[in-house]
């Protein structure tokens, strides 16, 4: 295959530089080897973690097993054979969470490079039956020119990425054959904390092992049963800011077993976030598609509620049971119909959610999306309740202009325990629209506006909130863009309201194969949703921003640089009585540096240093004088996903000074105590029987 054309930036022009993918198989795989021609000194390849791919140069098959045109699985490599993996599913994000087992090799050439792909069949999931047809692409993406190439032509005037993909020609004699996985794990943590109250250091140990096994069924459903899983998490989560925030903050799943297969159960509306999972100790899930049918369940307890109780509690020590069923049918071209049921109980207490939905394809560019979905709760101290939510989207994509209208209704008992629904009582209204225009050579590649409106009323017909942000946007070669938006708003909270705007920039560029910088700056006004005592909620001048660099000095060191300031005073024109114009009310500082080195593809050693300040004014927001340094060590041995060794020290000082007179400690001005040190070391090993 060699007649690769663009989706970005021109639309089926052919690439830039010449490219051939070959194609071939034989009993246990399928193989495929890209020959990539390039300007000497041109290519952009690291040697880095697996999955680590952004900064560099690509190639990706995309393998829809079912041809069905809505599912398919996508390998990419880097030019030096760097591995990423993932799930493409219509109508979600693209899920590279997905880890499989397969083997790259890459090699730069005098003329460009060339990548070598293994992907074992028994890494795949795909109907039980000979010959075998399946829907196929391959892909190459050159960073400096911001091109992004297939074979065969797919573009983005037609919604959509699977239902573009051509087809392989029939496979005979294929078959994962027996296909039955092991994964035993252990792990050894020894930690020591600051006992706030005891004024003292206390130490712990602790060791743990269990085991995750695989089962495929039928060629196309997979059955995972674990017992003590390993839900640890290895790598820290990103750095976000948590002060004043109205809504619960949402942190990605980082954890193995919920990371995997976990678009099975996605809808609409968020009703499965795994991160309210905490700590289970048995659990089975199953997943796969046959016949039309994609099917998801799982099986599951938490031992973390029971434990979090005093001793004297009778549910102390109690495990909440937790279930899942996901049932989603296709039907004509890129439409589907699909059922999810959740349920939680602990003790006496219980919630249940039933949900349906839909996706409709309209036309070639019109879709519609809808979930109606019913809940059920009993609390512990038996009362109950119970509430609906819908919601609906239209929406049109293509390569010029995208529009989305969008309706949201959850009534005041909606309860979800095992998703993310940041509201309920409400009825919101939402309007999106955006047009681009693309030039041919040059800086800049394209530019547009976009717009987007929402408004949203409780139940009782009083206005909540509206919003509006217009933007402007503009992409420049060689991965760089620049926006410019302002946002104007109202919100209702604790029965006031108030009028909100903000100006906003932003900045971000990868100009140079070894350098890449984003920035961001807001200013306006904001609310403060934690006043101090006394005082009611009011408005402040709002300032934000943001700054992150990636630096490659060698092939094989990677250092990134973050910083996230936020900071809110008093306004001159409008401050509480007594209150001094414009005095601060908090600034909350966020910087990380982390440095990696890659020794080989398997081996590395990373490093995280975190340091986190939050000065408030007592007198006008309910928070205290906190900071932090964290430091943070990690060496990984990763051959695949399912064996690797990892070997990590974390040391944690906080501003706080031993007083066995005063719980908790008194607050010092710099973060000097060690309040906890932690080591562990994991080892996980999968192999197939």
């Amino acid at each position: 295959m060699t007649q690769f054309r663009q989706r970005q930036p021109g639309d089926g022009e052919p690439i830039s530089h010449r490219t051939a993918a070959y194609l071939s198989y034989d009993d246990s795989n399928l193989y495929v080897v890209f020959v990539c021609d390039d300007l000497p000194g041109s290519v952009r390849a690291h040697m880095a973690k697996r999955e680590q791919t952004g900064d560099d140069d690509v190639v990706a098959v995309y393998l829809d097993t079912f041809h069905d045109r809505r599912h398919a699985y996508v390998f990419q490599s880097n030019p030096l054979g760097l591995q990423r993996d993932g799930l493409l599913n219509a109508g979600q994000k693209s899920d590279y969470t997905f880890d499989t087992v397969w083997s790259t090799e890459g090699r730069l050439t005098e003329s460009g490079y060339v990548v070598w792909m293994a992907i074992p069949f028994k890494s795949l999931r795909f109907p039980n039956g000979d010959p075998q047809t399946w829907g196929i692409a391959v892909q190459r993406k050159i960073l400096r020119t911001n091109e992004d190439a297939f074979w065969p032509y797919i573009t983005d005037r037609v919604a959509g990425f699977v239902n573009q993909l051509g087809t392989l020609e029939p496979m005979t004699d294929v078959s994962p054959g027996r296909n039955v996985w092991l994964g035993p794990y252990g792990t050894f943590t020894g930690s020591q904390f600051l006992d706030g109250h005891a004024a003292a250091f206390r130490s712990e140990t602790e060791n743990r092992g269990g085991i995750d096994s695989k089962f495929v069924i039928k060629d196309a459903l997979t059955l995972d049963l674990t017992a003590n899983p390993d839900f640890s998490q290895v790598e820290s989560d990103e750095p976000q800011v948590t002060v004043n925030q109205r809504y619960e903050v949402k942190f990605a799943e980082k954890r193995p077993f919920f990371m995997d297969n976990a678009g099975y159960f996605q809808t609409p509306v968020n009703l499965v976030y795994s991160r309210r999972i905490v700590d289970p100790q048995l659990g089975a899930r199953l997943t796969g598609k046959i016949n039309g049918w994609a099917v998801g369940a799982l099986l599951m307890n938490d031992r973390a509620e029971g434990e979090q109780l005093k001793q004297s509690d009778p549910l102390f020590g109690g495990r909440a049971g937790i279930g899942l069923l996901r049932v989603q049918r296709d039907f004509g071209s890129q439409s589907n119909v699909g059922l999810l049921v959740t349920s939680r109980d602990f003790g006496p207490s219980s919630n249940r959610v039933v949900a349906f939905d839909t996706r409709l394809k309209l036309s070639p560019n019109w879709y519609f999306t809808g979930q109606v979905m019913g809940s059920g709760t009993e609390k512990l101290n038996g009362k109950q309740a119970s509430g609906a939510g819908f919601v609906s989207e239209l929406e049109y994509n293509g390569r010029n202009f995208s529009h989305s209208t969008s309706y949201k209704d959850f009534s005041p008992g909606f309860r979800t325990d095992l998703g993310y629904v940041k509201r309920v009582d409400l009825r919101a209204v939402s309007e999106s629209a955006g047009y681009l225009w693309y030039r041919k050579g040059g800086l800049i590649q394209s530019y547009g506006p976009s717009l987007a409106v929402s408004a949203d009323w409780d139940h009782q017909g009083r206005l909540q909130d509206w919003y509006t942000y217009p933007m402007f946007a503009v992409n420049l070669a060689r991965q760089s863009s620049i926006q410019v938006a302002r946002s104007d708003a109202y919100e209702l909270y604790l029965g006031s309201g108030f009028r909100e705007s903000l100006n906003y920039f932003s900045f971000s560029t990868s100009f140079t194969k070894g350098f890449a910088v984003y920035a961001s700056y807001s200013r306006g006004t904001g609310l403060n949703y934690a006043p101090a005592s006394g005082l009611s909620p009011f408005l402040g001048q709002s300032t934000n921003a943001s700054l992150g660099m990636t630096w490659r000095p060698a092939q094989r060191i990677r250092l990134d640089n973050s910083y996230i300031y936020t900071a809110l005073s008093t306004r001159a024109d409008d401050h509480p009585q007594g209150v001094s114009p414009s005095a601060n009310i908090f600034f909350n500082h966020i910087a990380r540096s982390k440095v990696n080195y890659q020794f080989t593809r398997a081996l590395s050693l990373r490093t995280i240093f975190d340091y986190y300040a939050l000065r408030p004014n007592e007198s006008l927001i309910d928070y205290t004088l906190s900071k932090s340094l964290t430091a943070d060590v990690l060496m990984t041995y990763l051959i695949h996903p399912g064996i690797a060794f990892y070997i990590g020290y974390t040391n944690r000082m906080e501003n706080v000074a031993i007083d066995p007179a005063v719980p908790g400690g008194l607050l010092t001005a710099s973060p000097g105590t060690t309040t906890g040190r932690q080591f562990f070391a994991k080892f996980s090993y999968l192999f197939g029987l």
